[in-house]
């Protein structure tokens, strides 16, 4: 029989939940939830899975203290081996593969990941799928941004999603917009 339970811990950008589960005594991330701009990851917790417990286990432990030190600024490397992509759907995975591939101090557009995936014109397809990102931190979702520079969404809202980019180097023009021209997955 499967285990859920969730492990929160407090950052400096509000709490983050870590959503996972276990069966024949093995451990998996299954969801990563952030707070964001007029809601906590604990409220969402409560709301969206009454039923959960809260609990820990090595993994959950391991990855929170990985994900506090990335969102103080340091250069932690996710592996996709850590979470449960494979509860996603095909196209969305593949997005979120590209994704996790975009190195610390790189942006990329929705439209370049689609290309590069060889969906040209699959912008918002490609854009959807990064919304409903069930592992952000650990695929770094907040370097994907609109093909005009501007940040698009993200779970813990723009003000954390600059905040990251700016903690790995990205300059901006103004509170809204990256300034590169330098994109990955250019072909430039």
């Amino acid at each position: 029989m499967d285990k859920a339970c969730f492990h929160i811990f407090d950052t400096d950008f509000g709490s983050v939940a870590i959503l996972w589960s276990a069966a024949a005594g093995r451990a998996g991330i299954d969801r990563i939830l952030l707070s964001g701009p007029g809601f906590s990851a604990r409220h969402a917790v409560g709301k969206l899975h009454p039923e959960m417990k809260p609990a820990s286990c090595a993994e959950a432990d391991v990855l929170a203290r990985r994900i506090e030190a990335f969102l103080k600024g340091e250069d932690i490397r996710f592996s996709l081996s850590e979470v449960r992509l494979q509860n996603c759907p095909v196209f969305q995975r593949k997005v979120l593969t590209a994704e996790h591939a975009i190195p610390r101090g790189w942006v990329s557009t929705y439209g370049l990941i689609a290309g590069h995936l060889g969906h040209p014109g699959a912008a918002r397809a490609a854009g959807n799928a990064l919304a409903k990102n069930p592992f952000p931190v650990v695929i770094p979702c907040h370097r994907a941004i609109r093909s005009d520079g501007s940040l698009g969404g993200y779970q813990g809202g723009a003000k954390m999603k600059r905040a990251l980019l700016e903690m790995e180097g990205i300059a901006f023009r103004d509170p809204g917009h990256v300034h590169t021209r330098d994109f990955y997955y250019s072909s430039k």
